[in-house]
């Protein structure tokens, strides 16, 4: 089964310690318990209890240690990171937060030269220490060519640090808070640490009402030396950006954990509770409610996994993953509020309940989209793809499904930020090709027509422009990469053609309405509107298709898993 069942975890692991992390870090949230889970977070608690045990058992320092600077167990394994970052989802957004940060926080430490902070941060790591990335800023945000965080040069070849930082996790707590700026007068940019412990670290509060710690913290006069400096310049520009390629992809795990326990408690309330003489689960349209939040929840995970495979081939001559791993990011948080409405349209008011994890759930899973730049920043990002994709292919390699046990060191050593445009990827009509299946064959003819959208109602200068109209835009061209992946996977996990095809069912009625809101925009041209109208079709209905999914996929989860209490 591919979707998490912490009372059934027999996932293959390709050693006996990563195994034993999964397995003891479930245990410790059963042995918590839900009733303990939701008291803490109804009353804010630290989670000192994950904190405590993951120091305990090293984990952090297991998972987040490049080889390099670790012991034989260590290493940045992006598959295995997977695996983590859905557990602590699964069992409430707080607990995967502090372990996100972190992993930001550490980007351009690992990114670094200096290597006396690496070592640094290694012990760190070992002494059960969690870090924080200080880039975001109370009037702008992420938009860090805008930072006001400033390093004023001393006479002594020292630099005093001023300014603010806003939204950083892990704030109140971090002996290494990765902080970017500037040099003062030459607007070079930097990074450099600094240590919540210290006297002129003034911790000013937490910008949000929740079991996090979300921290604006102002620098006054902080005392930095050449030893403190992570990177300056262009390099540090860089290392920006790279960092945020690491950390956005998490983003979607932490969908997927949320909303694969969602699902499960969702399930098991409509499946045993009668209205007007029936099962809640024999009403037509809760069965396809719950049908399509299935499918749904697996496309993501097919998705996301698969983008996990191009991360860890990547390389300077194969960047594929820069596409791959925004949609994560974005497409994947995005589809996470798709589940939880569908699901929340069934339980209704039992959504609320304080004692749900739902109630948790629904809270959260609209945070994700909007964490490490909004939705639509990534998609003005992956548009930057779309000619080559489409136009010009090139030829790569099979990816294999890569869960073998290895350091993924080029993550730390990406290179320059430049020339996206120039990055090719292989024709996505190899993945299309691979079944022939009713629905996939519609939402073929759909992608036939967007191509011949971009190639003879090419949007003008000024629609390029027209961030609204890009929106639309780029919604089209996500689909067709999600299906690529998705499908790409599914031959690679064994999915049966039942739920590919159902899955399809709901990529052809997602990429009619963008094509009907792209028809609506107040710039479609008369052309660009007869394109769309080509593009609004209908899945196949195949009612036996439908049934077995329904029943040998999507209710035969009944009852399968629940939290203890």
């Amino acid at each position: 089964m591919i979707l998490l069942n912490p009372k059934h975890h027999t996932r293959h692991y390709p050693d006996a310690r990563s195994r034993d992390i999964m397995l003891k870090t479930i245990e410790f949230f059963e042995t918590k318990g839900k009733r303990k889970l939701k008291d803490d977070d109804r009353h804010h608690t630290w989670y000192a209890d994950l904190l405590d045990f993951q120091k305990r058992e090293q984990i952090f320092a297991t998972l987040l240690t490049p080889t390099a600077y670790g012991n034989g167990d260590t290493r940045w394994d992006t598959y295995r990171n997977c695996e983590f970052n859905e557990i602590l989802g699964f069992y409430g957004l707080a607990y995967w937060y502090t372990w996100q940060v972190s992993i930001l926080g550490l980007g351009p430490i690992w990114m670094s030269q200096n290597e006396s902070l690496k070592q640094r941060a290694a012990q760190l790591l070992r002494d059960g220490e969690v870090f924080a990335f200080g880039l975001s800023e109370r009037l702008h945000g992420a938009d860090i060519y805008s930072t006001e965080m400033c390093l004023t040069p001393q006479a002594d070849g020292t630099y005093r640090a001023n300014g603010e930082k806003y939204y950083i996790g892990n704030g109140n707590t971090a002996p290494m808070v990765s902080t970017f700026g500037k040099i003062a007068g030459t607007n070079e940019y930097v990074f450099f640490t600094a240590d919540y412990r210290h006297r002129n670290f003034d911790l000013l509060q937490n910008v949000c009402n929740s079991q996090s710690y979300v921290a604006n913290f102002a620098l006054r006069d902080y005392p930095i030396t050449e030893a403190d400096i992570l990177s300056r310049g262009q390099v540090a520009w860089d290392t920006a950006l790279n960092t945020v390629n690491i950390g956005k992809y998490n983003l979607g795990w932490a969908s997927i954990g949320i909303c694969t326990h969602a699902f499960y408690e969702a399930l098991n309330h409509a499946a045993n509770r009668k209205l007007y003489g029936m099962h809640v689960t024999d009403f037509p349209h809760v069965k396809q409610m719950f049908t399509d939040a299935y499918v749904r929840l697996v496309a993501m995970k097919l998705f996301a996994l698969r983008a996990s495979d191009y991360m860890r081939v990547a390389s300077p001559q194969d960047r594929r993953y820069l596409l791959f791993n925004p949609m994560v990011k974005m497409k994947v948080t995005l589809q996470g509020e798709d589940v939880i409405n569908l699901l929340w349209d069934v339980i209704a008011a039992k959504g609320f309940e304080k004692d749900t994890y739902f109630e948790m759930a629904a809270r959260d899973i609209r945070g994700l989209p909007k964490l490490e730049g909004t939705v639509h920043v990534n998609i003005a990002l992956i548009l930057k793809f779309m000619a080559n994709y489409f136009f010009f292919p090139a030829e790569f390699p099979d990816v294999p499904t890569i869960d073998t046990p290895r350091n993924d060191g080029f993550l730390f050593n990406q290179g320059p930020t430049k020339g996206l445009g120039k990055i090719q990827f292989h024709d996505y009509n190899l993945a299309y090709g691979m079944y022939d299946l009713p629905n996939l064959n519609v939402f073929r003819e759909q992608i036939a027509v967007f191509k011949d959208f971009l190639a003879m109602a090419t949007p003008d200068d000024a629609q390029q422009k027209d961030t609204d109209f890009l929106m639309a835009l780029g919604e089209l061209f996500a689909l067709v990469v999600y299906g690529q992946l998705i499908l790409e996977n599914a031959k690679l996990y064994a999915v049966d053609s039942d739920t590919i095809d159902q899955i399809f069912d709901f990529m052809v009625r997602d990429f009619s309405k963008y094509a009907l809101q792209l028809y609506t925009k107040p710039s479609s041209t008369q052309e660009q509107m007869d394109f769309c109208l080509k593009m609004i079709r209908k899945p196949i209905i195949d009612n036996a298709r439908y049934d077995r999914v329904w029943k040998n996929s999507v209710f035969a989860l009944n009852g399968l898993y629940e939290m203890n209490p």
